[in-house]
């Protein structure tokens, strides 16, 4: 990775946002306000409802009646949401793209800051940066000092798979419209992480930006999101994650020269990831704890066996025999859990992995 100083736009990029739109209407009129304000670059639009059974196909009817750079495209029947993202996506004539749910926004100036990224270096197939979340109002956007940030393609496919999980929101990816065009948008067979395998993918095709310092875009946190106490829908992620990763690496990577060391890092990765979220159900009492952690167990051990022979697994096997940890054991790990959990957190926050 390498850190640049941001340089100046002499062009007027054009961008693409498209809005993917089912029963969010409401938030439709704010979403378009701040987009079309986006300085520094040409915006077009292209909302596309999936057959809401609201209001939400009229208002976005509406608003592209109202702004000749807004198009609508209507389902007549729920596709879903892949086929909605890829059909506006299809549609796209800017020389860069965006996919913004209807509920999210982008921050003041974001599209400026991540075009002249690319302008300045054609090698870069996506750019992003920091995502905060919001629940009622967005925060005050942050103006302050910014730079860049450019990885290589194996050097990015690298952090991801010794993560082992995903560090992009969504609202604020840039891409090179002529990389989702080769890419063919989302992947149908894999829509709970499509996402993920659609930034390793763009990866794979070039560099890698990111705007470090101010908000780049919003993303709104509804009650239906997933929370730590969701044991099913943990081990679902769980076992997505692994999927995709295991796709992109067999796949689109099979020919790389460290696909094998590769694989063996993200795996290990979840291994250990998988383990610790065992031990924070027991200690937490949740409910069916003892199946939890045999099932984050059997997860781990079929994707690094060696993870039998580290002090975690001894810790988590201690805990499944039903021997009682004892209040320090558990304070430790309760501290360790959220030690890492912030130092992760901010090394995300300045750098981006």
């Amino acid at each position: 990775m390498s850190f640049v100083r941001p340089r100046p736009c002499s062009t007027l990029p054009t961008v693409t946002v498209v809005v993917p739109c089912y029963r969010y209407g409401r938030y439709l009129p704010e979403l378009v306000t701040t987009t079309l304000a986006q300085e520094g670059v040409r915006v077009n639009m292209i909302i596309v409802d999936d057959a809401s059974p609201d209001d939400s196909g009229a208002i976005a009817r509406d608003l592209a009646s109202a702004h000749e750079n807004i198009t609508f495209i209507e389902h007549t029947t729920n596709r879903g949401h892949i086929a909605t993202y890829n059909d506006g996506l299809a549609a796209a004539t800017g020389k860069y793209v965006v996919l913004l749910s209807a509920d999210d926004l982008l921050a003041p100036g974001s599209l400026a800051r991540s075009t002249a990224l690319m302008e300045w270096d054609a090698s870069v197939s996506f750019v992003y940066g920091y995502s905060p979340d919001f629940s009622q109002a967005p925060p005050e956007p942050h103006h302050r000092y910014y730079s860049w940030s450019v990885w290589s393609s194996d050097q990015w496919i690298w952090r991801l798979c010794a993560r082992g999980s995903n560090v992009i929101s969504n609202p604020e990816v840039v891409m090179r419209r002529a990389v989702m065009d080769d890419l063919g948008g989302y992947n149908q067979a894999l829509p709970h992480t499509a996402d993920l395998l659609l930034w390793l993918q763009a990866a794979a095709k070039g560099r890698v930006g990111r705007v470090n310092g101010p908000d780049q875009a919003y993303y709104r946190v509804h009650g239906a999101n997933m929370h730590l106490s969701d044991f099913s829908s943990i081990l679902s992620d769980f076992q997505e994650r692994v999927k995709t990763f295991d796709y992109f690496l067999t796949t689109d990577l099979s020919e790389h020269p460290e696909q094998q060391r590769l694989l063996a890092r993200v795996h290990r990765a979840l291994a250990i990831e998988s383990v610790r979220w065992a031990i924070w159900f027991h200690d937490q009492a949740a409910d069916n704890w003892r199946e939890t952690m045999e099932t984050h167990g059997d997860l781990a051990l079929s994707l690094w066996p060696g993870i039998t022979s580290t002090s975690l697994w001894r810790r988590y096997n201690r805990r499944r025999s039903g021997q009682n940890a004892s209040d320090l054991d558990r304070l430790l790990f309760k501290a360790d859990w959220e030690l890492r959990h912030k130092l992760r957190w901010r090394r995300w926050r300045r750098f981006g992995t």
